[in-house]
């Protein structure tokens, strides 16, 4: 039987994604902290954190995975038409800690969320070293949708979306994608399929080919270096 691999605090060695296990798809590891240092180096192997209160940290990279080449974004007849009214306005990083406190909330149907306060203070680090941006949703001055997730080099690494009104995560995410077509991002890691980001172009591919993108397309010596002030 394949054990887990237990990470010490501080530690930026991650064991080798292929040791990642099947059922379920893509635990690799459980354990170390939710420092800058060890949150940076998991996203350069293209690991990410997912768990609960209940369990200890647990580090994830699954195999398919879901990405979006921007190129390749689907906006649908019906949410053209909601653009073209500007219903909606959008922002880049101006309340980073309320987008994340949105996501945190409890879905309908589900107990809990996996947005602890340990995340939402681990995010915060990264977003003042300019690696974790949001996107906010606004109408009529009310914050109603929005994400977070981490840009490195030319990936963007999604994390999650709110929506407090009909369609306003797609548009933050819609213009998220158009933003990051100026800026030649090689593709946006959506990581597990969800319906919701198929819809809109999304499609799996294998861990290797993933891996190797990481590879070409991270810079791993800076945060990104120029980033949207605005998405309007």
């Amino acid at each position: 039987m394949t054990q887990l691999h237990w990470l010490l605090p501080g530690s930026t060695e991650f064991p080798p994604t292929e040791l990642a296990f099947q059922e379920p798809n893509g635990l690799l590891a459980a354990g170390g902290d939710l420092s800058p240092a060890q949150l940076i180096a998991a996203y350069q192997r293209g690991i990410f954190p997912w768990f609960d209160d209940s369990q200890p940290i647990l580090w994830w990279s699954p195999d398919p995975r879901l990405v979006l080449f921007p190129n390749e974004l689907h906006i649908s007849k019906s949410m053209a038409k909601l653009l073209r009214r500007k219903t909606f306005s959008v922002s880049t990083d101006k309340a980073f800690l309320r987008v994340l406190h949105a996501c945190a909330e409890a879905r309908p149907g589900q107990d809990g969320t996996w947005i602890t306060q340990d995340i939402i203070n681990a995010y915060t680090q990264l977003h003042d070293l300019g690696y974790a941006h949001s996107v906010e949703v606004w109408q009529d001055d009310q914050l109603v949708g929005g994400l977070y997730g981490i840009a490195m080099g030319r990936i963007f690494f999604g994390e999650s979306m709110f929506s407090r009104r009909s369609n306003a995560s797609k548009v933050g995410f819609i213009h998220l994608v158009t933003a990051l077509q100026r800026l030649d991002f090689a593709l946006i890691d959506c990581q597990v399929h969800t319906g919701h980001l198929a819809s809109m172009g999304a499609r799996e591919i294998d861990r290797q080919t993933f891996e190797n993108y990481l590879l070409n397309c991270i810079n791993r010596r800076a945060p990104m270096a120029s980033w949207p002030e605005s998405l309007d």
